[in-house]
């Protein structure tokens, strides 16, 4: 046998399996039972866009060390799809192992001279078991689950606990998961050799007090919080499991004394008609909100300009996916940030939120919700797939019961009768941000037209140059504004003195912790700033002026972050280095810090003139 791998409580286990086969409960079981070890695990589904019978896989990163990111290789291929058995077998590292189901002999060229290989009867074992055809399918996944568990010292009590978990009330349930577990347990302990595997779990307390949780999930009970009462969504992959989130959460949350519901949802004829109905609902005064990725939001963009120049409040939550067009959508990136940020015709720029994690996909939408009434624009979460439809540990859901919603600038009847001055578009407070008042607050005063065309401060139509600019100079502060009140950056300071930077967002946050680790680990210092709001607040110019180069790490192919922030502050661009991944894959530890530390040594290179001076 080849020299194996070695490892206790970080590796890598990837497992190749057929869509609609009921694998993904199994996987999921797998990962959820090395987490009750103490163990953190980082998991992501890599699944295709058409349906059942395609391949699918489940990657689970074991990390004692609490790496959530993307690491990229695999330590252990779990091969249940023979579509993709080639493949499957080629990426897994040298010294690695292979797991498969053995039933049919298979020639010795299917397999690799430098891996370890486990075969287990799966199907035999399965089909001398049960004869109903459903029954085979899902079983002999828990049955694979259980054969694991053996190979890599999982406790299964843990995986009972699971089952008694996800099976309460249903006893028969519990007692023929755990019956199909111990058909697989049981035969590897007859037929394999426990030192084969030398990738092991071992009980450790380094999860503490997170929790487990989908992006998506987190962004709709952000929603509930923050106040929302109207969706609007047509269904799209991957933001889709969003709304249906939301729909859940108000089944339970938001229903009066009497069982009356206080929300809405609607699934609209397309995106257009979805932006519409959250247009209109925050005209009337309601906190409204849309989920979609990048198609929905071409589609959305004219109505998206209505709300920018009528100064409407919308929240869109943009769960980004591989482009152009109608793109990759069961694959993520990062590539959405420049039609979201001037979304429309006409000098428009939209206030955009990224968060890092689940906990921050909650925070932002609630937080969200209040800067479009307070800033009375649209406002744009920009999650991501790897965010969205994975679940990812990360600190509990907190909530201020004191927290007041932020409703901005609202003129009542009790104002008007008191004789304020009330213009729709009129700057009061020397901050861009007029006041606005509900249909129907006034019987007599108050109203107005809302226009996205030109008016003047007190919302009548207006084609004068002077009266045009005077609307886009107020828009232009009223984006200063913002600047200054949404999520501002956060630091990381290299512990030694360094020349260089680097500047990232959203989902690379994990893989760029880790990155920043092996990078200091190697000699190569520098410091860091994750941005989490557009427009950039002025400690971003000042950060990239602290350094003669900054590194922009970001998952599109033309640098869109760097782009933005060299028209923001008028850069020079050789100042901003460009780390870029696009493949629909989350991007890794080993990429960033591979690539910066590649352009650090191009950096530091002395010229022979220099060095002989």
């Amino acid at each position: 046998m080849p020299q194996a791998i070695t490892a206790v409580n970080d590796f890598v286990v990837k497992f190749a399996n057929v869509n609609g086969s009921g694998s993904a409960s199994a996987n999921e079981l797998f990962a959820r039972s090395i987490l009750r070890m103490g163990v953190p695990v980082s998991p992501r589904n890599i699944f295709p866009s058409n349906i059942q019978g395609l391949p699918t896989w489940y990657e689970v990163r074991v990390t004692e060390k609490g790496y959530l990111g993307r690491r990229g290789g695999v330590d252990m291929m779990v091969a249940m799809n023979p579509q993709t058995w080639a493949e499957d077998v080629k990426e897994i590292t040298p010294g690695g192992y292979l797991f498969y189901d053995s039933t049919k002999p298979m020639p010795s060229s299917m397999f690799r001279e430098d891996i370890n290989v486990i075969g287990v009867p799966l199907t035999a074992i399965t089909n001398a078991t049960y004869s109903d055809a459903r029954q085979r399918q899902l079983f002999k996944n828990i049955i694979y689950v259980g054969a694991l568990s053996v190979l890599l010292d999982i406790d299964e009590k843990e995986i009972q606990r699971l089952f008694g978990e996800q099976f309460k009330g249903k006893e028969k349930l519990i007692d023929s998961n755990v019956k199909a577990m111990n058909l697989g347990r049981d035969w590897v302990k007859q037929h394999v050799d426990p030192d084969l595997v030398k990738l092991k779990v071992r009980k450790a307390d380094n999860v503490g007090d997170r929790i487990f949780v989908e992006g998506n999930s987190a962004a709709a009970l952000g929603a509930v919080y923050g106040g929302a009462t109207v969706c609007a969504w047509y269904p799209i992959t991957p933001s889709s499991s969003l709304a249906e989130a939301f729909m859940a959460h108000c089944k339970k949350l938001r229903h009066d004394k009497d069982g009356k519901a206080k929300y809405a949802i609607v699934q609209a004829e397309d995106e257009l008609a979805s932006i519409g109905m959250v247009i209109g609902a925050g005209w009337n005064g309601s906190r409204a909100f849309t989920a979609t990725s990048g198609p929905g939001i071409s589609l959305m963009t004219e109505f998206i300009g209505l709300a920018y120049f009528a100064e409407v409040p919308a929240v869109i939550v943009n769960v980004q996916r591989g482009g152009p067009s109608t793109g990759m959508p069961t694959r993520t990136q990062q590539s959405d940030l420049l039609s979201c940020a001037y979304a429309s015709n006409g000098d428009t720029k939209h206030v955009l939120l990224f968060p890092e994690d689940p906990r921050e996909c909650f925070e932002f939408t609630a937080d969200a919700l209040d800067l479009a009434d307070r800033l009375q624009t649209p406002v744009f979460v920009m999650t991501d797939l790897d965010i969205g439809m994975n679940h990812r540990l990360c600190k509990p859901l907190a909530w201020d019961e004191k927290r007041v919603l932020d409703r901005g600038k609202v003129m009542t009847a009790a104002d008007l009768d008191a004789g304020k001055t009330f213009g729709r578009y009129l700057d009061v407070d020397g901050d861009g941000i007029p006041f606005r008042t509900y249909p129907g607050t006034h019987p007599t005063k108050g109203s107005y037209f809302t226009r996205g065309t030109t008016k003047d401060e007190f919302a009548r139509y207006s084609e004068e140059g002077p009266v045009y600019v005077r609307n886009m100079e107020r828009l232009q502060k009223k984006f200063h504004t913002a600047a200054k009140i949404a999520p501002q950056p956060v630091r990381y300071s290299s512990p030694k003195t360094t020349r260089y930077g680097v500047i990232y967002f959203g989902s690379t946050s994990p893989a760029m912790t880790e990155a920043l680790d092996h990078l200091e680990a190697d000699g190569n210092h520098v410091n860091a700033l994750r941005v989490r709001s557009f427009p950039f607040a002025q400690t971003v110019e000042e950060f990239i002026h602290e350094h003669e180069k900054v590194f922009v790490v970001e998952q599109n192919r033309d640098g869109q972050l760097r782009t933005m922030l060299m028209s923001e502050f008028t850069l020079d661009a050789r100042k901003l280095v460009p780390v870029l991944h696009y493949d629909g894959t989350p991007i890794t530890a080993r990429f960033i810090a591979g690539d910066i530390a590649k352009k650090l040594a191009q950096f530091k290179v002395v010229s022979f003139e220099k060095a002989a001076s």
